[in-house]
């Protein structure tokens, strides 16, 4: 080590200080890249839905409606009746139903129909439910 004298007073010599390159830490975005993976993954559902032009009404005090069943009939504002995406009259919709043997009794049936459908073709199809031991019956709503 190297003493300079400036002015009466000893400064030693400066090292040079070696300084590292700048470089980007990739593990923390992985890290993070992978939990946004992971929860979209979670979250994304691999249901495939055909859609219907239906307008469903509103309930101000409706729930949360969770299907565990694809037991689903729709009414369209033609008045045309789905079941599971299969069109049908109410007389095919009965047939349907009786002849299904499978039917749990706690099976639910979720009834989505357009706004302007008459609540006489819901009835009529209600009642075609529980004639069938379809008791656990809900209505769609927006």
């Amino acid at each position: 080590m190297k003493v300079y004298l400036i002015g009466g007073v000893p400064i030693m010599s400066i090292k040079k200080i070696r300084r590292h390159k700048p470089a980007i830490n990739i593990v923390p975005l992985v890290d993070v890249l992978t939990v946004l993976l992971f929860f979209f993954l979670v979250t994304m559902q691999f249901k495939e839905f055909k859609t219907l032009n239906i307008v469903l009404p509103e309930f101000k005090t409706a729930g949360l409606n969770k299907v565990d069943e694809q037991m689903v009939v729709s009414i369209d504002r033609d008045e045309t009746i789905y079941f599971n995406q299969t069109p049908l009259s109410l007389e095919g919709l009965e047939s349907i139903l009786q002849s299904s043997k499978t039917l749990n009794q706690n099976a639910s049936l979720l009834i989505m129909s357009d706004e302007s459908v008459e609540i006489k073709v819901i009835a009529q199809i209600m009642d075609i439910c529980r004639a069938n031991n379809l008791n656990k019956i809900r209505l769609q709503s927006r």
